[in-house]
């Protein structure tokens, strides 16, 4: 019990709870609580996977047992086109949030990954778009509490030779880096920030995904992500330094700044076409 990752008596009452209910198959504990960096305070983040239609009453009552007050469970499609719905409970003080996954839709993504293939989606609370291969990465990355067929567990276990297909991809992604930089130069002599602050960020965010497959690592979304890029082995010197500084100045001069870090990336990148890459995943 000395494992900073092991969940609490609740969450543990919650995960075999929750895959009682009809279409429940596997309950996933991701976050800081997955990689035992959390804080007292962080946020239980426990990913709901079905199959079929889930049974909202069932989860709606449950959420509100766990509460001590009645809970709104939202179902597929409640929070957007990527996020399958869920809840925000708070249980003991502490937040625990359920994210529902649909896993015919993540296995879906898996063979998309295993083929080279993915998509950016819009979806709320994801300003630079949601990654199809966070499906993925989220199972990879995560804890799993309950598991009635194995499917995820087995799942995790392929995820962890990340996608050779989907290195390449993302890598090549790169593209849309130079580009969201041009249309940023484009833009900071009238002084338009918004429009600036929009391709820096967007330019950014292709970057961190292009850099963390190089690496053959999973990267789920934008929160935390420059911390993350900027300690990955072979990312080019100073980049979060280098990424704020430009992200401050939203002018001429922080998209000079951009262009620079763009131009570093894809040395790295283009590096490992020639052989000199990352070899092995970085945990």
């Amino acid at each position: 019990m000395n494992d900073p990752r092991v969940p609490s008596s609740a969450v543990a009452e919650m995960a075999g709870r929750l895959v009682r209910l009809s279409g429940i198959s596997a309950v996933v504990l991701g976050g800081s609580r997955a990689r035992g960096t959390h804080r007292p305070d962080s946020d239980w983040d426990l990913g709901v996977y079905y199959r079929g239609t889930p049974d909202l009453a069932g989860l709606t009552a449950l959420a509100s047992e766990f509460q001590g007050a009645p809970v709104d469970v939202a179902g597929p499609g409640g929070w957007g086109p990527w996020v399958n719905g869920g809840a925000w409970l708070t249980v003991d003080g502490v937040a625990v949030d359920w994210i529902l996954r649909d896993l015919d839709r993540v296995e879906s993504v898996w063979a998309d990954c295993r083929a080279g293939r993915f998509e950016v989606g819009v979806q709320p609370g994801h300003p630079l778009g949601f990654w199809s291969p966070c499906y993925v990465g989220e199972v990879a990355l995560g804890r799993v509490l309950r598991d009635t067929d194995g499917e995820v567990t087995a799942l995790r276990e392929a995820a962890g030779a990340y996608p050779e297909p989907l290195r390449r991809a993302l890598a090549d992604a790169v593209w849309e880096a130079d580009f969201s930089v041009a249309a940023a130069r484009k833009s900071a002599p009238s002084g338009d920030v918004l429009h600036v602050a929009l391709c820096l960020s967007k330019a950014f965010g292709v970057l961190a995904q292009s850099l963390h497959a190089h690496h053959r690592a999973w990267c789920l979304n934008e929160k935390g992500a420059l911390a993350a890029t900027a300690a990955l082995p072979l990312t080019p010197e100073g980049f979060a330094d280098r990424v704020t500084a430009a992200l401050r100045g939203l002018d001429a001069e922080a998209v000079g700044t951009a262009a620079d870090v763009v131009r570093d990336v894809r040395a790295v990148l283009d590096g490992d076409r020639g052989g000199r890459g990352a070899s092995e995943p970085v945990s």
